[in-house]
């Protein structure tokens, strides 16, 4: 996280703020002014806390500390806002996490591009556990995607968001 900024002043310097008998003490003012370049980024973080916690203003750094905090995945490759917006949108990826929205929603936030997601409703039941569904009855997402996207990443995002039982079919239009 936040560590020594090598020539950051401190906004508020302790050697300024001792009683004056200190004040024209060499050793009390070099002293403490070793203690100012420690504190200044705390200092300065704390006065500017605010910030750190709005998604368009954060350090890259500290942005990829709140992704951890929505336990959204953070790839340090990807580029600044890509990662603004997942972090954006990692609750709503949470809740409809499994659904055709939030397959949708994951690919939308991930690659940029617009989605369509179309969903059979392929839905089973069975009196006993043994039964298989029918062929019919099988669960299915259809997925374009139009842009130009990387289509590894496309992959990574489906395998996280679409549940093992569904059959995908992927089409990527440019």
């Amino acid at each position: 996280m936040r560590g020594s900024v090598p020539g950051l002043v401190s906004p508020h310097p302790i050697g300024e703020q001792l009683p004056a008998v200190y004040l024209e003490d060499d050793f009390a003012q070099r002293f403490t002014a070793g203690l100012d370049e420690v504190l200044a980024p705390i200092l300065l973080t704390l006065d500017c806390l605010d910030a750190y916690f709005d998604l368009e203003l954060a350090p890259a750094d500290f942005l990829d500390w709140l992704a951890g905090w929505v336990a959204a995945p953070v790839d340090a490759d990807r580029p600044p806002q890509a990662r603004r917006d997942l972090v954006r949108h990692a609750v709503q990826l949470h809740r409809w996490r499994g659904t055709a929205r939030g397959v949708e929603l994951a690919l939308r936030v991930a690659t940029g591009a617009r989605v369509e997601v179309t969903d059979n409703g392929g839905v089973s039941w069975s009196a006993t556990p043994t039964d298989a569904p029918g062929a019919d009855e099988t669960p299915q997402l259809r997925i374009r995607v139009h842009g130009e996207v990387d289509e590894a990443l496309v992959r990574q995002v489906l395998a996280a968001a679409v549940p093992a039982h569904v059959r995908t079919t992927v089409e990527i239009r440019k």
